[in-house]
């Protein structure tokens, strides 16, 4: 970047007076009031200048070597000091840039980079050597596998985007950054292969993050998606993006033609689109046999199955036990307890919602104690108890159990909101109640689109060839990635 010409002038312009320019940059950015802002006063080989940066976002060894090698500068070496000379003859091993507006340089110097100032020059120097606060890449909690890579996103956008160049070396990825928020100035990289995704897809998303007006993202990557699809599916429990922190399935999904999104202060990437099928996937079943990789997605299939219907099916078909047929008579408690059964199943669903949100703000040393407190202790005391049937207790247990399974902890909350509207409806109408909540279901699954893509494709509109890709985990090589995601492309262009 080193060289490249100063930038357009949108804001408050650069003075050729030093003063000006110094007085400006410490009320805007209230030196002396504020902890943090450092400037330092140069002499430029007998030319006044001044640096401004943010304590704890330089390098400092790096920051001081630049200012020693600056202040030993002399007129008969460089010739006349200006901005440019400085930037094309002795700042060409960083990346640097001119710019002649005041405003952009308070905004990149709050993003990290640093100031240059000099005197009688209406052009400041703005230099990268930014070192961000974070930790290191490691493997997401919510996210394990067997074997596999055991990197994962951070809080630091640069580190997030090198995970990616790292596994995807395209000439065609594209990583494009877009400031959000007119206090926070967040950046939002926007990650697709350019040749691949849809033009449309990407055009789209990038208009919808340049509208976004708000001070800031204080939740970053989830304030972001609320405002690219909150909009128009606030009411909708089933989520049309797919969180991800791992830079292998970013990765693979780029190459499907998926627009990756990153935002800064977060390990989290939102892939957009993402279909029903998208959230069931997990890493772990390419880290394995191709039939073990099958075996794992049918097992993970029969968990989202018991977790979503299991119990509403079976409370249904247990208020309705003079309708069963013969030899399913068992279907239903032995020992009733003295809570009726319906009540039971929601008051289970609340002591279970009970123990999870207790044991994310119970300190880890004492979650695992809290966890056995929860588990079996209250389960057994409700049975000896009275309110409680074993059976309530034992299918409440299954169905939390199958819960954890499901890859995605969106889908999965969004399963378990259906499950209770499904309990509620057969609590009040039975079998006629399980239908109606499983019709509704459906035509909520059928009627969701994400980024202009059917939530059920390829199921529906059917195509069988992608449908048989996403039911079964097939061998590598014989993957038709970018065959389904011009489907896809296609259908985004509606």
């Amino acid at each position: 970047m080193g060289g490249q010409q100063a930038t357009a002038v949108q804001g408050r312009p650069v003075s050729r007076r030093l003063e000006e320019n110094r007085a400006f940059i410490e009320s805007e950015m209230g030196f002396g009031k504020s902890f943090g802002v450092v400037i330092k006063d140069l002499s430029l080989d007998g030319k006044a200048a001044f640096l401004v940066a943010i304590d704890g976002f330089f390098q400092g060894q790096i920051l001081n070597d630049v200012i020693r090698y600056l202040m030993g500068l002399r007129r008969e070496e460089l010739g006349p000091v200006t901005a440019e000379r400085v930037l094309t003859r002795r700042l060409t091993y960083i990346e640097a840039e001119r710019s002649q507006d005041l405003d952009r340089a308070v905004e990149r110097v709050l993003s990290g980079f640093t100031a240059l100032f000099i005197d009688g020059e209406d052009e400041v120097l703005l230099v990268e050597i930014r070192a961000y606060p974070g930790r290191m890449p490691e493997e997401p909690s919510l996210e394990k596998v067997l074997r596999g890579p055991r990197d994962g996103f951070t809080e630091t956008l640069l580190f997030n985007s090198a995970l990616i160049r790292r596994r995807l070396r395209d000439p065609r990825l594209r990583l494009e950054v877009i400031p959000v928020g007119r206090r926070s100035r967040t950046d939002v990289c926007v990650a697709y292969i350019e040749d691949i995704a849809s033009p449309g897809l990407v055009g789209d998303i990038k208009r919808q993050i340049k509208r976004i007006s708000v001070d800031g993202l204080p939740m970053a990557e989830k304030s972001l998606e609320e405002f690219l699809t909150g909009r128009v599916k606030w009411w909708n429990p089933f989520p049309v993006v797919r969180y991800t922190e791992r830079p292998d399935i970013a990765t693979v999904h780029l190459l499907e033609g998926h627009v990756v999104v990153l935002v800064d202060t977060s390990p989290v990437a939102l892939i957009l689109p993402a279909t029903f099928f998208h959230h069931v996937q997990h890493a772990e079943e390419f880290h394995q046999d191709v039939t073990i990789g099958i075996f794992f997605r049918f097992v993970r299939w029969l968990a989202l199955l018991v977790a979503w219907i299991g119990i509403p099916v079976w409370l249904a078909l247990a208020l309705s036990h003079d309708l069963l047929p013969k030899g399913m008579e068992f279907i239903g408690p032995k020992k009733p307890g003295t809570v009726p059964l319906f009540l039971q199943f929601i008051l289970a669903e609340l002591g279970i919602e009970f123990i999870r949100m207790s044991l994310i703000h119970t300190p880890t040393g004492l979650s695992t104690s809290l966890g056995i407190i929860g588990a079996v202790l209250m389960g057994q005391l409700a049975i000896q108890v009275g309110p409680f049937s074993p059976e309530a207790v034992f299918y409440g247990a299954v169905s939390a159990v199958a819960f954890f399974a499901i890859p995605s902890h969106e889908l999965a909350a969004a399963v378990r909101l259906m499950r209770l509207a499904l309990l509620v409806l057969v609590g009040v109408w039975k079998l006629p109640g399980l239908a109606v909540g499983l019709v509704a279901n459906f035509l909520l699954l059928l009627r969701t689109r994400s980024f202009g893509v059917p939530y059920l494709w390829p199921l529906i509109p059917l195509d069988v060839e992608a449908l048989v890709h996403v039911l079964l985990r097939q061998p590598v090589p014989i993957m038709q990635h970018r065959l389904q995601m011009r489907r896809l492309k296609d259908m985004t262009r509606r």
